[in-house]
């Protein structure tokens, strides 16, 4: 059993950065596949960014080049750095993990979610 908890959201201006935090309770993190999901207004939960027990990473079409994850094992945090956030970018964003294999884009992947953070970019 893992819980997670976000943090670092908040309201930035178009082409502004922000960086979100994770963190995860446990002894194992370092075995846990990580990922970050969001979700605005009225749509789905979208694939935003993955990072796997073996620092594997992979990100959703339209934050490649923009978003960075990583983890840091002996903290137990994982990280999402957004850089020229656009309007699009606004929703809430939520960290996962799960110790099973699977398709890291897809939300059914992941058994443990955290309560989200706010991001809301301006234009």
């Amino acid at each position: 059993q893992v819980q997670l908890a976000e943090s670092g959201g908040g309201l930035v201006q178009a082409g502004g950065s922000l960086r979100l935090s994770c963190a995860a309770s446990g002894r194992t993190f370092s075995a846990y596949n990580m990922g970050w999901f969001r979700q605005a207004p009225g749509k789905e939960r979208d694939f935003v960014a993955a990072i796997s027990s073996w620092d594997g990473t992979s990100y959703g079409d339209s934050v490649k080049g923009r978003f960075t994850v990583s983890r840091g094992n002996a903290k137990n945090m994982v990280y999402l750095q957004m850089n020229s956030l656009e309007p699009e970018d606004t929703g809430v964003y939520y960290c996962a993990a799960t110790v099973r294999g699977g398709t890291p884009w897809m939300s059914s992947t992941y058994d443990y979610w955290g309560q989200g953070t706010q991001v809301t970019v301006s234009s």
